[in-house]
């Protein structure tokens, strides 16, 4: 078994040829460059067993050669696990390989290919500030039945020394050439391809962690999660999908909601400035579901009622639209590509996680049970306590408790996989749902004063006969959410309760 460490950056195809022109990065060259083209057949069952696991299996052809490779997710960010050996055929020799591979594997039954890549590769090794990198320029497809998907990307592949050049080397290229960070593996692509999934959202998965894991290493699985989650979707935004946006902006609000968890270990300018940037692109994000939301849920059902409700419904579709388009505009922004490889780089190499003081230190290497146990028990308690008291809470108050009430929802899900078992399993959904129907209730509170706030301000200044019926219709809007406004305070109430009397999971 062999530790592979990699950057993969996605690149489009003048990109690639970018990169060759790069003066300084063929002066690193310790040889020509070398062109192959690689065939690689990835295989699992029927049921999707591996994928499962989290491993891949395929058969590389290399010319007349035939290479069969298992890899497993490693610890690192950018580390997998990787075990090689030859075969005769075309297809998985099991038998044949280590041991260790063998019982990752475990049994499997019905192998059979599920697609494959096709790929021209021009290697070329390097030498920076004394790490030695393998740099691959990929280009080609990959093929599942009849369905096809582009690939082009620079791998930079850790061959000997410090692997801190990797990150350096991929921040380098990126100032000169439009490449970002590629949180998924062609593997990945390749299953969901497989499933006929070309377009459309991509959603969370859940977060692998042990309980061998210390808080750093646990930071760096959640947020590496919440990256993949938030970049997955940008392809499908840039197309228009209402939903990528919405799951690109709950990638975003995980991320934060980690980094909120672990802020004591975040303390640092970089982190700080990894924030801000975040925080930008929520607030790019954060319009268009607002609007859609508030057209969907509070203005489409009563569009009927009144002529100034379809005057409102038009002018808040309209507005919606705009605030879809500026979320497509920060996506394809230079500011956006730049953000998502900072923070791939910043989770492997930030100065969150090489602080020397001895109380950054100790936080980082605090297991991750006990701080689970920890965060999870004081926050329960936080949210409960103020959630006792919904009804005589201001709007602000009540926001915030909405929050409190999402960071330790997502908690409870990143979290999760740290307890085993049936009865911790029920329970942590039990909690889950009683946290997400409190923030639900809590959510469409805040809509509701948001709406009377805009009302507000249509309603003292209608200046035009269009302006006077959108008045009309806000105060349609607003009347109808106040008399809702009393079953919401309830159902917050039911969740609080609810979620008071559930044994914790993490006990």
């Amino acid at each position: 078994m062999a530790d592979e460490i990699e950057i993969k950056l996605k690149a489009a195809g003048p990109a690639l040829k970018a990169v060759r022109k790069l003066g300084w990065l063929m002066a690193l060259a310790q040889t020509k460059p070398k062109r192959a083209n690689l065939r690689s057949v990835y295989f699992d069952t029927a049921k999707r067993t591996l994928q499962e696991r989290g491993l891949t299996l395929r058969v590389r052809h290399i010319g007349k050669k035939r290479l069969q490779t298992v890899k497993a997710n490693g610890r690192g960010i950018f580390a997998r696990h990787e075990w090689e050996c030859g075969v005769t055929g075309d297809k998985p020799d099991l038998a044949s390989l280590p041991r260790q591979a063998r019982k990752r594997l475990g049994k499997l039954e019905g192998l059979r290919p599920v697609f494959e890549t096709v790929v021209s590769r021009t290697t070329i090794p390097l030498l920076y500030d004394g790490t030695s990198i393998e740099l691959a320029l990929d280009s080609g497809i990959i093929k599942a039945g009849r369905r096809r998907e582009p690939v082009s990307e620079v791998e930079i592949e850790l061959r000997g020394g410090d692997p801190a050049g990797l990150s350096a080397l991929a921040e380098r290229l990126a100032s000169e050439v439009a490449v970002t960070f590629e949180v998924r593996a062609k593997s990945e692509r390749g299953y969901r391809l497989a499933r006929g999934k070309l377009t459309g959202a991509v959603y969370a998965q859940d977060v692998e962690l042990d309980t061998s894991m210390t808080a750093a290493e646990a930071f760096r699985a959640i947020a590496m999660e919440c990256l993949r989650h938030l970049s997955s979707n940008e392809v499908p935004v840039l197309a228009g999908d209402a939903e990528a946006v919405h799951q690109m902006r709950v990638g975003l609000r995980r991320l934060r909601a980690a980094m909120s968890l672990m802020r004591e270990m975040l303390s640092d300018g970089q982190s700080q400035a990894v924030k801000t940037e975040l925080k930008w692109l929520t607030e790019q994000l954060g319009p268009a579901r607002d609007f859609d939301v508030f057209v969907r849920d509070s203005v489409a059902p009563l569009a009927k009622e009144a002529s100034g409700m379809k005057v409102l419904k038009k002018e808040m579709e309209q507005q919606r639209d705009e605030a879809f388009a500026r979320a497509r505009l920060a996506v394809a922004d230079e500011r956006y590509r730049r953000l998502i490889l900072a923070v791939a780089l910043w989770l492997a190499n930030g100065g969150w996680a090489s602080d020397e003081d001895l109380m950054q230190r100790a936080r980082r290497e605090r297991p991750i049970l006990s701080f689970a146990r920890e965060t999870l028990a004081t926050r329960t308690r936080k949210v409960v306590k103020k959630a006792r008291k919904v009804e005589t809470l201001e709007p602000r108050a009540r926001h915030k408790l909405r929050i409190a009430a999402k960071k330790l929802r997502y908690a409870g899900e990143f979290f999760a996989a740290l307890y085993i078992g049936k009865k911790a399993k029920a329970r942590q959904q039990k909690v889950s749902a009683s946290l997400e129907a409190l923030q639900n209730a809590l959510g469409r509170l805040n809509d509701f004063s948001i709406h009377q706030k805009m009302a507000g301000k249509i309603i003292a200044a209608p200046k035009t006969a269009g302006s006077r019926k959108e008045a009309y219709g806000f105060g349609i809007v607003t009347g109808h959410e106040l008399g809702e406004s009393k079953g919401f305070l309830a159902a917050a109430r039911k969740a609080c309760g609810q979620l008071k009397a559930h044994t914790p999971f993490w006990a």
